[in-house]
C-alpha cells in the first residue's frame, strides 16, 4: 500500500464530517434559493433574542460573533472568540391600540468553533382588532367584543455546524428541533378595554396542541479586513403549529469595524430584511441600523440603533444597551427599547462570558 493510499481512523472520521457539513450547506442554500412564496404567518420576529444584537436595533447579521450567532447568523461563530457563553432574558411589547403583541424569551447559548449550542424559550401572543358582538342599551362602554388571538409557546434546541469556504468566507447552519404549541381563537370583553387588559386576558388561554419538528437556519458571513458582510436564512421550512406558523426570514447585512482598521474599538451595522413576512399586525420587512463602542479596556461597551418597517403597519423604534465588564471576560449585557407609532417597549438582561 503506498503512503497516499494510507489513513487513520480520524482522518477517516474528519474527511466524513466535512462530507456531511458540506451536503448539509449545499441542500440548505438551495432550498434558500427556491424562495417560497411566503404565507401568512403570526408569530416569530427576528428581534426576539441576543442582548447585544437587540441593544445594536437589530442590526447583528454581520457582526454576529457570539454565542446569539446560534440565533442571528451562524456563519459568525467561525469569527467570534474561542469560547462564549450566555444566560439571558427578554421582555416586548407593542400595545397602542389593536393590533398587539407581548413577547417573552429566555434562552441559554455557547458557542466555541465550529460547534455551537443553543437553547431558547418564547412565549408570544398576538392581539387583532375588535369585533364588536353585541350592544347594551347602556353605551358604548358596555359593548362586548370579540378580539381575535394567535399565542404560541415554542421551545427550540438547536445545534450550530460552521465551515470556512475560503479564506475569510464562513458558512454555517443550526439545525433545530422546535417544540411548540399555537393556538388560535378569540377573547371576549369590554370594547373599550385596553390592549394591556386584552393581552392579559389571552395570555390566561390553554390549549392548542403541542408537537415538535425539525427546522434550520442557514448563513454566511465574509471578513476582509474592517468590512463583513453577511446573510442568513431563519426558519426554511416555515414550520406550523396550530395554525400558527414561524415565518422564513430573509435578512442581509454589512458592518464596519474600526478595530480592524486604525484600532478604535467602534463598529457600526446595518441590516435589511430582503422579503416581506407576514404577522398578525401586518406586513414586515425592516431596515436597522446601530452601533457599538468599548472604552476603560473593554470593560464598558456602550450601544444604540434603531429600526424601521418599510411595509404595511407603521413600525420604528429606537434602542440602547450597555456591557459591563465585571472581570476579564465576564458581561452583564442590557438594552431598552422604545417605539414611537407603535408603542413598543422592551428591555433584557443576560450575564455573558466571552474568552
Amino acid at each position: 500500500m503506498s503512503p497516499s493510499s494510507r489513513h487513520t481512523p480520524i482522518s477517516l472520521v474528519v474527511k466524513t464530517f466535512e462530507a456531511i457539513v458540506s451536503c448539509i450547506l449545499r441542500v440548505a442554500v438551495a432550498m434558500a434559493l427556491a424562495m417560497i412564496p411566503a404565507v401568512q404567518a403570526s408569530a416569530q420576529v427576528f428581534e426576539a433574542v441576543g442582548s447585544r444584537a437587540l441593544g445594536m436595533g437589530g442590526a447583528f447579521v454581520a457582526l454576529a460573533d457570539d454565542s446569539s450567532a446560534t440565533w442571528w447568523n451562524p456563519a459568525g461563530l467561525a469569527a467570534g472568540p474561542f469560547l462564549d457563553l450566555a444566560l439571558g432574558w427578554s421582555s416586548a411589547d407593542i400595545k397602542d391600540g389593536r393590533p398587539a403583541r407581548r413577547e417573552r424569551a429566555t434562552w441559554f447559548a455557547v458557542g466555541t468553533p465550529p460547534f455551537g449550542f443553543s437553547y431558547y424559550r418564547l412565549r408570544i401572543i398576538d392581539i387583532g382588532v375588535l369585533d364588536p358582538t353585541e350592544q347594551d342599551s347602556a353605551g358604548r362602554e358596555d359593548r362586548r367584543a370579540a378580539v381575535p388571538v394567535w399565542s404560541l409557546s415554542a421551545s427550540q434546541v438547536g445545534a450550530t455546524l460552521v465551515q470556512t469556504l475560503i479564506s475569510g468566507v464562513h458558512a454555517g447552519t443550526t439545525l433545530k428541533y422546535v417544540r411548540a404549541a399555537g393556538l388560535g381563537g378569540e377573547v371576549t370583553g369590554p370594547e373599550a378595554a385596553s390592549a394591556s387588559e386584552l393581552l392579559d386576558r389571552a395570555s390566561e388561554l390553554g390549549g392548542g396542541e403541542t408537537r415538535g419538528t425539525f427546522d434550520l437556519d442557514v448563513g454566511i458571513l465574509g471578513v476582509r479586513g474592517p468590512v463583513r458582510v453577511g446573510g442568513v436564512v431563519r426558519n426554511l421550512r416555515e414550520a406550523e403549529f396550530g395554525g400558527v406558523r414561524l415565518p422564513r426570514q430573509v435578512r442581509v447585512g454589512a458592518a464596519f469595524d474600526a478595530a480592524e482598521a486604525n484600532g478604535a474599538p467602534f463598529r457600526v451595522a446595518v441590516d435589511a430584511d430582503v422579503r416581506t413576512y407576514e404577522t398578525s399586525y401586518g406586513d414586515r420587512r425592516v431596515v436597522a441600523i446601530g452601533g457599538e463602542g468599548w472604552t476603560a479596556g473593554h470593560r464598558v461597551g456602550i450601544r444604540a440603533g434603531a429600526r424601521f418597517n418599510m411595509v404595511g403597519a407603521e413600525e420604528r423604534a429606537v434602542t440602547a444597551g450597555a456591557s459591563l465588564a465585571i472581570r476579564a471576560g465576564m458581561y452583564v449585557d442590557g438594552y431598552l427599547v422604545h417605539g414611537g407609532a407603535r408603542d413598543e417597549s422592551g428591555w433584557g438582561i443576560a450575564a455573558r462570558a466571552s474568552f
